[in-house]
């Protein structure tokens, strides 16, 4: 087992652990004392199917009771609709403000429960137990909590820290090929955005992490946990450095949108990292040499750098409605150099253009 504390304020808050089961879940609960306490842990359709009874049988041991609500499992579930059902699940199960929400899932449940727990009865604690790569290294981290507003991703949200989050990352080795390659989108972009010498052990180590050594996840987990850590401590309410990491975001999640949410995060954040590295070479921030490693290391981790069936003008009028906009002009991460993000706001809407058209695979272009 290894330990991460994440502190706010220089005040410690929560501990991120790190374990290959949930041998030590148990121990983590009591520091919480929960034993007269209601516990409801939320989750979805597939992950509760591997993993809701054996995290229940814990928690039946650490609480006074224990109540479950599953959602269907996939994006379309994150929104307000799905939130007033948990409420009123809670409310029949009389849940006070001092009882607690257990997020056992992806990036959806962490997220939904997470704002659930920071609007019931204005505000609730909650633990996270991210089951997805892409939930171990990013969305469990940090307090950043919402839900979908129509097609608007993450529209409406709330900052709420967790009191715990356990990583178990033996839960990986469920995961489809599609599932766990999306995370290692995200955990690329850590090293561009602030480690070069992380983004380097990443390729070194290629073959290890896609056949998912344990170890080797570990530490790789570990290494994109303490990027995320260091950040998130520095600005946790993203007031600033925080920005940093939505490298690939900005037009990802355009992407995500146009492609009704058919691609996987991780796999929209990768295409888009791609239209942000072509900006970033453009502005003579990166070489066309790192430019061209930067897209090959996304291709060796088997993940797109292209989409197909959408436009470059319908990219950027999507880009233009993110939350990220910053007095009607798209606050853009870029890289200047590799492995150090920047916040740029001078892009224009002809080079915007630019990025989302080399992000479209052309007719007769050999997909990636």
């Amino acid at each position: 087992m290894r330990k991460l504390t994440i502190h706010y304020k220089n005040v410690p808050i929560y501990p991120i652990v790190l374990s290959d089961s949930f041998d030590d879940l148990g121990a983590e609960l009591d520091c919480l004392a929960l034993s007269d306490r209601k516990v409801c842990i939320v989750t979805d359709t597939n992950v509760g199917e591997n993993y809701l009874k054996k995290v229940t049988d814990i928690f039946k041991d650490h609480c006074a009771m224990v109540t479950d609500y599953t959602i269907p499992a996939g994006e379309e579930s994150k929104n307000l609709s799905v939130v007033q059902k948990l409420y009123e699940h809670l409310i029949l199960s009389r849940f006070e403000r001092r009882d607690m929400l257990v997020a056992l899932g992806g990036g959806v449940v962490g997220d939904l429960t997470g704002f659930t727990a920071a609007t019931y009865l204005r505000g609730i604690q909650f633990i996270q137990i991210p089951t997805s790569l892409l939930a171990q290294v990013d969305s469990s981290i940090g307090g950043k909590t919402g839900v979908d507003f129509s097609a608007y991703k993450n529209m409406v949200g709330a900052f709420h820290q967790p009191k715990l989050v356990y990583s178990n990352v033996a839960v990986l080795k469920s995961l489809t090929e599609k599932q766990y390659i999306s995370g290692l989108g995200e955990i690329i972009k850590h090293g561009l955005i602030k480690d070069i010498d992380y983004y380097q052990w990443l390729k070194v180590n290629r073959e290890a992490i896609l056949e998912r050594n344990t170890d080797i996840l570990i530490d790789m987990i570990e290494g994109s946990c303490r990027i995320k850590q260091m950040v998130v401590e520095n600005d946790p309410e993203e007031a600033g450095e925080r920005a940093l990491l939505n490298f690939g975001h900005t037009l990802g999640h355009a992407v995500e949108k146009l492609m009704n949410f058919t691609m996987l995060h991780g796999e929209c954040v990768s295409v888009g990292m791609h239209g942000a590295a072509w900006l970033s070479m453009q502005k003579g921030m990166i070489t066309p040499d790192e430019f061209e490693d930067i897209v090959q290391t996304i291709c060796d981790f088997r993940l797109p750098v292209t989409v197909s069936g959408v436009l470059p003008e319908d990219i950027v009028d999507v880009s233009k409605s993110d939350k990220k906009m910053d007095k009607g002009k798209v606050k853009f991460i870029l890289l200047n150099p590799l492995g150090q993000a920047v916040i740029d706001r001078s892009v224009t809407d002809e080079q915007l253009l630019a990025a989302a058209a080399c992000m479209v695979q052309q007719e007769g272009q050999a997909g990636v």
